[in-house]
């Protein structure tokens, strides 16, 4: 189509997306949060035991934990570098965003399970609803435990950097973490497991001192992990920063001649 004798340029639906590196980052920790969020929900309900090293004293012979401890510790991660590179609102988005899509994930999941599998099925419709068909309870505490956990993540974060500004990374990630994975045990356990009568208190406060501390040891070892992670970053933003200010520098010593213009190269060929 021509408008006043000149030809209007033609739209391409396949231009790519302008994203800046910052942009980048956020994607892919939001992308890391979001699917071992889901990770840790989905295949929770298989269990496995430890040792209760130091834990003796309270009357453990074993320790119980979900295998939902192998994701985790990525959205703790996560949390803590989307915390310090995007601040409160970044953390809340992806909260609110993977508490939608957990919470979707399981209607689905319950959707499946009405449909009756064939009769030659390698998966049988009990091995089916065994496997996701969690109790109710665990549902609700889960995700109720996720959401109060990660609000309080980011308020410990907050409230540690603005006494500590950029130092002590390791105080306000571990320190966080720590906090808020205190209140996502008692939680999810209590609302799963006390409410509907499957344990009493004293039950309730072993199986969660216990659950807690091996939380706690894991919050411990990723620490250099994220000293890592956060040093990468760092490096990957810090290349976005020099390029215009290595445009500018060249433009200073290379002036334009009067009368003519200098305009950025079209990146679309």
């Amino acid at each position: 189509m021509r408008r006043g004798g000149q030809r209007e340029p033609r739209r391409r639906c396949n231009d790519p997306v302008p994203t800046s590196r910052r942009d980048l980052v956020y994607f892919i920790l939001g992308g890391f949060f979001l699917t071992n969020a889901i990770l840790g929900e989905l295949t929770g309900g298989k269990l496995f035991t430890v040792p209760p090293y130091g834990l003796r004293w309270t009357g453990l012979t074993e320790i119980v934990l979900s295998i939902g401890v192998i994701p985790w510790p990525v959205v703790f991660i996560t949390t803590d570098l989307v915390n310090e590179y995007y601040g409160k609102l970044g953390v809340r988005r992806l909260t609110i965003l993977a508490v939608g899509m957990i919470s979707y994930s399981f209607v689905m999941l319950f959707l499946m399970m009405l449909v009756p599998a064939w009769q030659r099925s390698p998966v049988s419709a009990e091995a089916f609803h065994v496997v996701f068909g969690q109790s109710m309870w665990i549902i609700v505490g889960s995700i109720v435990a996720f959401l109060i956990a990660q609000l309080v993540d980011v308020a410990v974060f907050w409230f540690v950097r603005n006494r500590t500004g950029h130092r002590l990374l390791w105080l306000r990630a571990t320190g966080s973490t720590a906090v808020s994975q205190l209140v996502d045990t008692f939680v999810i356990l209590f609302i799963a497991f006390v409410i509907p009568g499957k344990l009493n208190a004293v039950e309730f406060l072993r199986l969660a001192c216990g659950n807690y501390s091996y939380k706690l040891l894991i919050a411990i070892l990723i620490t250099p992990i994220i000293y890592i992670v956060h040093g990468l970053i760092d490096r990957f933003l810090e290349r976005e920063l020099s390029e215009p200010r290595a445009l500018a520098r060249a433009d200073a010593q290379n002036p334009a001649p009067p009368g003519s213009s200098r305009t950025q190269p079209d990146t679309i060929p």
